[in-house]
C-alpha cells in the first residue's frame, strides 16, 4: 500500500469513528467519556485531512486554492 493509499485509511477510519460518536453522543449527550473520544477522533481527523491535502492536494472542489483539485492527475490516472 503506497503512502496515499495508507493516508486516505487512516483519515477514513478516523472520520468513521468521530461520526459513530457523533450519532452516539446525540442519544447519551451525557457521556464525557465519548465526548472526550468524538474530540480525539475529529482532532486526529483534522490533522490527518491537513497532511492529506499538503502532500497530495485537496480532497474535494471546496478545498484548495481556485482550481487546484482539477490539476493533473487525476485520481484513476495514478495507478494502482
Amino acid at each position: 500500500m503506497n503512502e496515499r493509499t495508507k493516508l486516505l485509511h487512516c483519515l477514513s477510519a478516523e472520520q468513521f469513528a468521530a461520526w459513530e460518536l457523533h450519532l452516539y453522543l446525540d442519544t447519551h449527550p451525557a457521556d464525557k467519556a465519548a465526548l472526550k473520544m468524538h474530540e480525539k477522533h475529529s482532532a486526529r481527523a483534522a490533522e490527518l485531512r491537513e497532511e492529506y491535502e499538503c502532500k497530495f492536494g485537496p480532497l474535494s472542489p471546496a478545498e484548495g486554492e481556485d482550481c487546484d483539485w482539477l490539476k493533473d492527475p487525476w485520481p484513476w490516472e495514478r495507478g494502482a
